[in-house]
């Protein structure tokens, strides 16, 4: 009797673990399947940036950077608008764009420059709902860096976020993306800030989600051993 009577425990175990892991278990199969509903590179919304040839900048001859600053921590040299421009990133964390070839400082994008960017480099970028100013210390959820940007919001609820003091296209978020960000924040359970995956409650949730699968097994194999010695008899 005493095999029985384990059993029935973990069965009643197995029940109980279900009913308390049973919703985030749902919420995890849910929100999986919806991630991968779509290829990742849609979800980016890389398929709305249109294709740029690249130009190679680093072998101008005669560039110099001279006074660019001892706490330079980062330089990107990239071409825009048909010039060399060297995007400096300092030690602060503050960005600052110069022309590569001479070192003059230029100036951060206007909102009609991030506008015309946006329609030059996004398919359907021309259609825009309005143009907003964000700096680096208040940065919309769904862009989430300590960067200073415009948001165009297009008519279609596509954000492209272009960097102020960068003069690029620093994300694309479209409302596909920011669905995905939602349930990628469920999957985890941090709706917060959405990037801690070991947190406590996970990991709890996890293990006993795993202890009652582990223990649905054994009377899996319990119950077929019992059906086979009962046909044998």
């Amino acid at each position: 009797m005493k095999p029985l009577l384990s059993m029935r425990t973990l069965a009643k175990w197995h029940i109980w673990l279900g009913w308390l892991v049973g919703v985030p278990i749902a919420m995890w199969l849910a929100t999986g399947l919806f991630m991968v509903a779509r290829p990742i590179e849609q979800v980016r919304g890389d398929h709305l940036r249109r294709e740029v040839p690249e130009q190679q900048a680093l072998a101008i001859p005669g560039s110099t950077l001279a006074g660019a600053g001892a706490n330079l921590e980062e330089m990107h040299v990239t071409m825009q608008q048909g010039r060399a421009v060297a995007i400096l990133t300092a030690l602060d964390g503050s960005v600052r764009r110069v022309d590569f070839a001479t070192g003059a400082p230029l100036p951060p994008l206007d909102a009609a420059a991030a506008r015309a960017l946006v329609a030059r480099a996004i398919v359907g970028g021309d259609k825009v709902a309005k143009v907003t100013q964000f700096s680096a210390e208040n940065a919309p959820f769904d862009f989430r860096r300590p960067l200073a940007t415009w948001q165009v919001a297009l008519e279609d609820g596509t954000n492209v976020y272009v960097g102020r003091d960068t003069g690029r296209i620093e994300a694309v978020r479209t409302r596909w993306w920011r669905a995905f960000d939602l349930a990628w924040g469920l999957h985890i359970m941090d709706l917060s800030e959405r990037e801690d995956t070991s947190h406590p409650v996970l990991i709890i949730f996890a293990a006993i989600s795993l202890v009652g699968a582990l223990i649905g097994c054994v009377l899996m194999f319990r119950r077929r051993k019992a059906r086979v010695t009962g046909r044998a008899a």
